[in-house]
This record gives C-alpha cells, structure tokens and sequence, in this order.
C-alpha cells in the first residue's frame, strides 16, 4: 500500500464505533464537525456502528445523508471495539487518510481536543490522549474505577517495558504510516486490550509515541460498555504479548 505525502493541510479520519449510543451519536457528531470547522481540519467522521438495537445506525444514516463529511459503517452484531476500530482504520486509509484518530461517542472523550492531537502528530507517529501524564485529569469516577483504570495502566507498563503512562487509553491519533505497518489482521483482541496491543506493536516497531494531556469525563448519557469479561480479556492479553512480540523485538 503506498503511503500517502505528507502536506501541510493532513486528511483526517475520526473513527467513532457505535452501540446503542442513540443519545449521543447526534451530538457528537454536530460538535465534531464544528470542531473541524473551527479548526479548518480537513476531517471526515466515520461511525462505526455493531448493529445498534436502539437505532443508532439509523441516526447515523441520516446524519450521513445531511453531511457530506459524516461516514458509516455498518457492522451486524456486537463484536468490541477491536473488531470495529481495525474495520473503520481499514476504510479510512482506503480513503486516503493521513491521519486516523479514534475516540469514544459517549463525550468522555472531548471532541475540541481533537486538534492539539492532529497538531501532537507533526512531531510523532502515535499520539495519545493521556489521562496519567501531568496535566491530565479524571472527573466523575470513584476510588474504585480509578484504581482499575490506573492499575490497569501500570500493570500493562510494567509487564510490556513500555514508557507509556496510559495504555488503555481510547483517544488516539496514529499517522498513516504506523496502521500500515501494523498487520492488523493479527490484532485480535475485541475489548480494551486492542488499545494497549496498537500502541505496543507501533513502539515495537519503532514508531514515535507522544501522550498529549487530556481530561477525561465519564458519561453522562448512555451505559458503559466496560464489562469483568473486557478487563479479564486485557489482563490475560498483556503477558500474552509480552511473551509472543516482546521475543521477537528488534
């Protein structure tokens, strides 16, 4: 696959997978067009949506339909974010991407830091939205899921040998070139374990990571879709990818 040039003005791919996010999706979209607007992005949103029973795809059809700039993907069940995000990376590239961010629809994510990503990725060929690097903050979660979340983000720093404070992190940019060398086929973890497998084979690699600083909000509308299941699956997966990839480091 040819890389695509580098210009001053990047094409940029926003991956958003949906399930039941009916309350949202609307929302987010309308700010994250303004956001592109405001910031003169050449953007495109790409809804990834698992089959939504609550009619998210429908929505996002129609916001597809009004803006020419809004894209959506159909999936037909709910399969994680791992399966949806190597879809939605494998259509933005095949249109020409530059750059390819992913974030969550639920506003946990703020969609104005979009662009101090796009910008953080003049200078790497990861970037990450950061909740456990100075200046980064987490608002509304208990002592409970704060413990998870950061645990979770240095047991997999520690067993991977990886400088990188927030590896389950969800709000990434990646320059085209990093979802080009990754063999995304191989990438099969469905929940957030594919969020420390990305960034862990593009340092692999040799590729550039950054963690920018970002506030993250839990949501406020809609359920989460974390599950036992989810940390279970990441937590077997990190000594798992230590033990397969980390032999076979350059």
């Amino acid at each position: 696959m040819t890389i695509a040039a580098r210009t001053s003005t990047p094409t940029v791919w926003l991956c958003v997978p949906t399930y039941n996010e009916r309350e949202n999706v609307a929302r987010m979209a309308a700010c994250v067009l303004d956001v592109f607007a405001s910031a003169d992005l050449d953007g495109h949103l790409l809804i990834i949506d698992d089959g939504s029973p609550d009619g998210t795809g429908r929505i996002a059809d129609a916001l597809s339909a009004q803006h020419e700039r809004v894209h959506v993907l159909h999936r037909t069940s709910k399969g994680g974010i791992g399966p949806a995000y190597r879809d939605g990376f494998a259509h933005a590239l095949a249109n020409r991407a530059d750059l390819v961010l992913e974030m969550d629809c639920d506003f946990s994510h703020d969609p104005a830091a979009i662009p101090v990503l796009v910008a953080a990725a003049e200078h790497a060929d990861l970037v990450l939205g950061s909740r456990y690097v100075p200046g980064g903050h987490v608002e509304d979660w208990g002592l409970l899921r704060r413990a998870i979340s950061r645990g979770g983000s240095l047991y997999a720093q520690v067993i991977l040998g990886i400088p990188v404070r927030d590896l389950t992190g969800g709000f990434k940019c990646f320059r085209r070139r990093v979802l080009e060398s990754i063999p995304i086929d191989e990438v099969a973890a469905a929940g957030y374990g594919f969020q420390i497998e990305m960034t862990y084979r593009a340092h692999l690699l040799g590729f550039s990571v950054l963690e920018v600083p970002i506030t993250f909000t839990d949501r406020v509308e809609g359920s989460s879709k974390m599950s036992r299941r989810i940390v279970l699956e990441a937590m077997g997966l990190v000594p798992r990818l230590r033990w397969t990839l980390g032999r076979r480091r350059p």
